[in-house]
């Protein structure tokens, strides 16, 4: 029987943005640069766009890394890399999965990654998502700008009396720099779900009521971890499904991966142009 070890974001003593420092320190030390520049979040259905960004200078094991862990969901990567920004220099810090609410290890380790990408001198995070979309003109394979969440997930990752205004959490600036690149691109307010059951009908409705244009079960926590540590966030969801009540079949992960692996080629030039273009 393998050993189970313990994250250490689970004990409530320590402090989690230690962990992010100490996380960035081996970042630093595997890649062999002090500072990276934008972090990427690899949601479902974007696995592969990272290819297109530019040259892989190192991949690290998440496990090797303090504070993460192995990936917990098909169709995500296991590892992060150190990608140099084809035409720029800089460094993009790409992870290739995440960890979700539902998984059982806390909100500090959801967030553990926008943090240490801040620890590790980023100062940009492109959040990505698999999703379902509330509105029938968008099918399977549609990007969409995240405009605005509604968390509802009933947490936060912020702890104590830390207030953070999250007005315009998801920057203008770079809403503007991704149309630059695809002036196709839709917007949309993102409610996040805690998952990892799918949301019923009804719960669409409810969330459709409330404002959503789509649902999803990550993102919304990792954005307002991101805002707090002064990261410039931009999140993107792939609709990978029509939500429950929306979609006349059974709601289904393989669709998932199936309508990522299609849209793979535009989303793919989509991250690397917005990227380029910081």
């Amino acid at each position: 029987m393998t050993q189970q070890t313990t994250s250490p974001l689970s004990d409530p003593t320590v402090d989690p943005f230690e962990i992010a420092r100490d996380a960035a320190r081996v970042i630093a030390e595997r890649t062999g640069v002090e500072k990276h520049d934008v972090a990427l979040v690899l949601g479902s259905g974007w696995g592969q766009t990272a290819d297109l960004i530019g040259e892989v200078k190192a991949t690290i094991d998440n496990t090797d890394v303090p504070g993460f862990g192995a990936a917990a969901v098909a169709g995500h990567s296991g590892q992060m890399r150190s990608i140099e920004i084809e035409g720029s220099g800089k460094r993009a810090l790409v992870y290739g999965t995440r960890t979700h609410f539902y998984e059982g290890k806390g909100v500090r380790a959801v967030v553990h990654g926008v943090r240490t990408a801040a620890a590790a001198g980023c100062d940009t995070v492109v959040l990505t998502n698999g999703c379902g979309g509330l509105r029938p003109e968008w099918g399977p394979g549609t990007p969409v700008l995240m405009s605005d969440h509604i968390n509802l997930t009933a947490t936060s990752p912020l702890e104590g009396a830390t207030f953070v205004d999250l007005t315009d959490l998801y920057s203008p600036r770079l809403r503007d720099v991704a149309r630059s690149i695809d002036s196709s691109l839709d917007e949309g307010v993102y409610a996040q779900f805690t998952g990892p059951h799918y949301e019923t009908p009804a719960e669409v409705r409810m969330a459709k009521t409330l404002g959503a244009d789509l649902v999803g079960m990550s993102t919304a926590l990792e954005a307002i971890a991101a805002r707090h540590a002064v990261l410039e966030v931009l999140g993107i969801s792939l609709v990978t499904n029509p939500a429950a009540g929306i979609s006349p079949t059974p709601l289904d992960h393989a669709e998932v991966i199936e309508a990522g692996r299609a849209a793979a080629e535009r989303c793919g030039q989509l991250l690397s142009g917005i990227v380029r273009a910081l």
